[in-house]
């Protein structure tokens, strides 16, 4: 199979589970709060990975000239923005509806540009601008402004929009000097799970009893949206460029907004549908002028 195509697909699925996961999220806190879901997710997802790990890289990886330090420096980093954006994520749900959350987390793909442009003086389309604008107006259509705890909950997901879009840009200067999918995929799962075991650990009570009761959900967000998922998303940027696979990513919010619809009846109404339509056509126009304006 072509490598583009087989990432394209790797992307597309990534985007399917990613996006459903929300509704596991969302009802998978019924008997545990939300850092101590955060956490088991995370860890599920690392022993998800850790069997293809040790059959397909470990000896590869281990036999890498690149230094300890760098890689575990790199791991950590991904780590910590992973726990970031999984739990601000997560504790949105508490306050607002899947859809908000599903969509608002997809504008880490207009933040992108702008923390490659201040960190790494990547030059910024002009496109972003009036994306970002769009995103405002669409945000607040889809945001209940009378309502003081939704307005919290789609802070706090746009505030995780900057972990994930830091995760992304990360996630591609690493895979440049250590191009191992599978190993990155592991770890960083790993490295966020303990991120997000402190604050579970002091702040809520962990019981096994709690956990089993919510294994389905846990399962769900874990094997695949955790593991399976975030090891697609490390094999989409191998081999795509972050614009056309950023447009792909963003689907999650449609995904995520149409599963809530269906499974957990948060019904839609028009002027929040106007909302998502407006904020998914200002990502969509955000990655696709550079391309244009390229091939032009």
């Amino acid at each position: 199979m072509n490598k583009k195509i087989f990432s394209l697909s790797c992307a597309i699925l990534c985007s399917l589970i990613w996006g459903t996961a929300f509704v596991a999220q969302d009802m998978g806190m019924d008997f545990i709060g939300p850092y101590t879901f955060t956490s088991g997710r995370m860890f599920l997802g690392f022993f998800a990975l850790l069997p293809f790990f040790f059959i397909f890289e470990f000896k590869k990886a281990i036999r890498s000239n690149l230094s300890f330090k760098i890689v575990l420096s790199y791991l950590l980093l991904l780590g910590f923005f992973l726990a970031g954006g999984n739990i601000l994520q997560q504790v949105s749900l508490l306050y607002t509806d899947v859809a908000n959350s599903a969509i608002f987390t997809v504008l880490y793909v207009i933040i992108v540009p702008m923390v490659a442009y201040f960190l790494f003086s990547k030059k910024i389309h002009q496109s972003v601008w009036p994306a970002a604008i769009m995103c405002l107006v669409g945000g607040l259509l889809l945001s209940e402004l009378d309502n003081i705890e939704v307005r919290f909950g789609d802070s706090l997901v746009i505030f995780g929009a900057f972990f994930w879009a830091f995760h992304i840009v990360f996630i591609s200067k690493f895979l440049k000097i250590f191009n191992f999918p599978l190993t990155i995929a592991t770890f960083q799962c790993l490295f966020g799970a303990i991120f997000c075991l402190v604050p579970a650990s002091t702040l809520e009570i962990i019981s096994i009893q709690a956990l089993l009761m919510e294994s389905k959900e846990l399962l769900y967000a874990g094997v695949l949206s955790s593991g399976i998922a975030f090891m697609l998303q490390v094999y989409s940027q191998q081999n795509l460029s972050p614009a056309p696979v950023a447009i792909i990513f963003s689907l999650e919010g449609v995904f995520g907004a149409i599963a809530a619809w269906i499974m957990l009846d948060q019904y839609l109404n028009h002027f929040k549908i106007l909302g998502i339509i407006i904020i998914l056509s200002a990502v969509i126009f955000s990655q696709l002028a550079p391309m244009y304006d390229k091939k032009r």
